[in-house]
């Protein structure tokens, strides 16, 4: 589950040509779900604390995150790219956890974030002072 919900997010980064796109959303949120999982096996909770798992997993996912923003000059690009890694992972930890209904849910207020409130931005705040007018990605028209 973890990994179809990756691949979901990913797809909606990879149709708006972003480098973090299917492959890495679906690795991100299959691999904090394996992680996760690993720490509830019976056997290991005596040595292993799921709740150290889970913070290993967001400081790594950090890093991953971390790479993925760029600033030259005043511009600062790969934001977005960057939280959508890490709910990626949270959603997976999720799914790990067994909460599989509100991972779902989380999956589908994060598109809606990702895709209705894009239209929101161009249509009301079209000249942001970190968006470039040349920037396809944006789909702001110069005047």
């Amino acid at each position: 589950m973890a990994l179809v919900i990756g691949l979901v997010l990913g797809l909606e980064r990879e149709m708006r040509g972003y480098a973090a796109g299917l492959r890495t959303m679906a690795l991100v949120a299959a691999g904090s779900c394996l992680f996760t999982g690993l720490g509830l096996i019976p056997g290991l909770s005596k040595s292993v604390d799921p709740t150290r798992i889970a913070a290993q997993v967001v400081t790594g996912v950090g890093f991953l995150g971390a790479g993925s923003i760029l600033r030259t000059g005043e511009d600062v690009r790969g934001l977005t790219t960057a939280a959508s890694i890490w709910v990626a992972a949270a959603i997976g930890m999720g799914v790990g956890f067994g909460y599989f209904t509100a991972s779902a849910i989380s999956a589908a207020f994060v598109l809606i974030t990702l895709t209705a409130l894009r239209w929101v931005e161009r249509r009301f705040f079209p000249a942001r002072h970190n968006r470039r007018r040349d920037d396809p990605r944006t789909d702001v028209v110069p005047p």
